[in-house]
């Protein structure tokens, strides 16, 4: 039982919004507001990844298209600053998992951007599939399997191409929204805490000694490109996961994902207010179990 909860962060995670997306910038005021709420957190930090690193997941031609901006990110840019922060954007990740494989318990990636990045390309805002370098690293660490519980609001394409082109079907599971084990429970949130219970139970079984997690804010019901939970059916998701695992001891990481809804306001932060609430009640529910 961690007493604070680690969080993986570096300021060089951080890169201009781009486009429809505010995830790049978003790192920063995440941690930002964990802070001001006083949670017991320990920020950590953690190098990069490698070229060698990223390629565990990606073909090498594409991983050096991306970093020289020869090749475009997966926001459509060559924005020589998302070059830049997309090594520490995985590299937050990758260290999270390492540490609850390590160590147990819990860890935080405050990113996003992972998910509908494939093997050879990148799109939907995601350019390097962080939780694909993560898993396969956890892979050559020794772990036997390791589970992916995607729960953005989308269907995290990236990771089931690279899944197939790696041959890991029976090493890396995949439970996410649009994908053949997910049933698309979009209005129907108690369905979906019982299969989200139902998997984790059964990867405890099936010999998974790490959990992915994705709490993407997008899910909840004002979100643009979501849609459909209430703010206390997403925390609520949050309690069950954390919960889960925690009872079966096995460890998760997790990272924020997606999350489109935008407001008035003057300052970044303000504008994406609500996403950012989102994120907060995720931590809370994360500490309120780990942290007690």
């Amino acid at each position: 039982m961690s007493k604070t909860i680690p969080v993986f962060y570096r300021t060089e995670q951080n890169a201009p919004r781009q486009g429809g997306s505010p995830s790049a910038q978003k790192p920063e005021e995440v941690v930002r507001r964990w802070e001001a709420r006083g949670y017991p957190i320990e920020l950590k930090s953690f190098k990069p990844a490698s070229v060698a690193d990223l390629t565990l997941a990606h073909s090498k031609p594409y991983v050096e298209g991306v970093l020289s901006t020869r090749e475009s990110n997966g926001f459509g840019t060559k924005s020589p600053e998302v070059a830049r922060a997309l090594p520490y954007t995985t590299g937050s990740f990758v260290a999270a998992a390492m540490h609850v494989y390590e160590h147990g318990g819990v860890a935080v990636s405050p990113t996003s951007g992972f998910h509908h990045a494939c093997y050879n390309a990148g799109g939907g805002f995601c350019t390097f599939n962080g939780l694909m370098v993560a898993a396969v690293k956890l892979l050559t660490k020794g772990a036997r399997r390791v589970a992916v519980l995607d729960l953005d609001a989308h269907y995290g394409n990236g990771t089931d191409d690279i899944i197939t082109k790696l041959g890991l079907e029976d090493k890396v599971f995949n439970y996410t929204h649009g994908s053949p084990g997910y049933q698309g429970y979009d209005n129907d949130a108690s369905a979906l805490f019982d299969a989200i219970q139902e998997n984790i139970h059964l990867w405890k079984k099936a010999g998974v000694e790490a959990v992915l997690y994705q709490a993407g804010a997008d899910p909840h019901i004002n979100d643009p490109l979501g849609g459909y939970y209430t703010s206390d059916e997403m925390r609520l998701r949050d309690r069950l996961v954390f919960r889960n695992c925690e009872e079966l001891g096995l460890p998760v990481a997790w990272n924020l994902a997606g999350g489109y809804q935008e407001g008035a306001g003057s300052t970044f932060a303000e504008r994406i207010s609500a996403v950012i609430d989102i994120h907060d009640r995720t931590m809370q529910e994360c500490v309120n179990v780990f942290a007690k």
